[in-house]
């Protein structure tokens, strides 16, 4: 599936190799930016590379990552929270196409020393990577070879293309490193930002404060909705049977009155089956006659209701004035 800045997939991201081989001699190991899981949806599976599966491609190659150092200039393809807890990440915001300045170099030789002087008894690799792993990648791994360790430009050069599979393409990158003075090493070996520990794997004691409270709360959410499923569902697909119990009873509201008998039915012409019954042993009384219908109601055994209007005629006239008047 060709990326498209629509779906947020990189320009070109599909045209590069995910991984490089390790720089001889030194810790470098060149990568494309992994995606997180979000990109998937957007990738065929042959493209598909997120910050798991560089850790799995790592592994056939028995090597072990250590530090990623991330050279691009957004926090939208992965973070912290998306790597495994093996790994210790490092952001350094460095812009594309143009040559870094000296602040960004200096953060980067800060971040590598720092790494090798806490990781000396092992061998674990510093993973850099840009957008595509090639030129801001390439261009600070070489940096660091030539001003720390003394490597010539043009060997530099050649031994991360071979390492990478491919080549540096920005001219002045390239015309920087052969041609442009050295950069200075002062303050190397004080570090200005610590590295991150990746979250992905976490237990939740071992996380941080901010992320114990996330946990705690997706923790007590989904507890709240698999309590509460019945409200997610419409109510066509609901269903009354628990996920591990019995189904539950079923009442159903019986008549309120009993039938009459069949020779009772046939009294009152205007009874009907599903109508209102009652006997004369429950003290109801019996339904009207169809004579009767539209009189009002009361209780046979009761005296009447008195009238709560004088006797008289209370009918209002139809017309204002009488026929014999006329409208003035």
């Amino acid at each position: 599936m060709a990326p498209n800045k629509k779906n947020g997939v990189p320009d070109r991201w599909t045209d590069y190799t995910s991984l490089g081989k390790r720089i001889p001699g030194t810790r470098f190991i060149a990568f494309k930016v992994p995606l997180k899981q979000s990109f998937r949806r957007h990738l065929s599976e042959s493209d598909v590379f997120g910050p798991f599966d560089l850790v799995r491609l790592l592994e056939k190659e028995r090597q072990q990552l250590g530090l990623i150092i991330d050279l691009t200039f957004t926090t939208r393809y992965y973070r912290a929270e998306d790597l495994p807890d093996t790994l210790y990440y490092m952001k350094i915001f460095t812009a594309g196409h143009e040559v870094p300045n000296d602040a960004t170099i200096l953060s980067f030789k800060k971040a590598v020393r720092h790494f090798l002087r806490d990781n000396a008894s092992n061998d674990k690799l510093i993973g850099v990577h840009c957008t595509h792993g090639l030129n801001r990648t390439g261009y600070l791994i070489c940096r660091y070879l030539i001003d720390v360790d003394g490597m010539m430009p043009q060997k530099a050069i050649n031994l991360f293309n071979e390492s990478r599979g491919h080549s540096i393409e920005r001219q002045n990158y390239l015309q920087d490193l052969t041609t442009g003075p050295k950069r200075s090493n002062n303050g190397m070996d004080e570090p200005d930002q610590e590295p991150v520990r990746g979250l992905a794997n976490l237990a939740l004691n071992e996380a941080p404060s901010h992320q114990r409270e996330q946990n705690n709360y997706n923790q007590r959410s989904y507890e709240r909705h698999r309590d509460n499923r019945e409200d997610f569902f419409p109510f066509h697909q609901r269903n009354s049977m628990p996920r591990f119990g019995p189904p539950e009873h079923q009442s159903f509201r019986p008549p309120p009155f009993t039938h009459p008998p069949p020779e009772r039915r046939s009294y009152y012409p205007n009874q009907s089956l599903s109508g209102f019954h009652c006997s004369p042993s429950n003290q109801y009384p019996p339904p009207f006659p169809s004579y009767r219908f539209g009189e009002p109601y009361h209780h046979p055994y009761l005296p009447a209701p008195e009238p709560t209007r004088p006797p008289g005629s209370h009918r209002k006239h139809r017309h204002r004035y009488r026929k014999d008047k006329t409208h003035r």
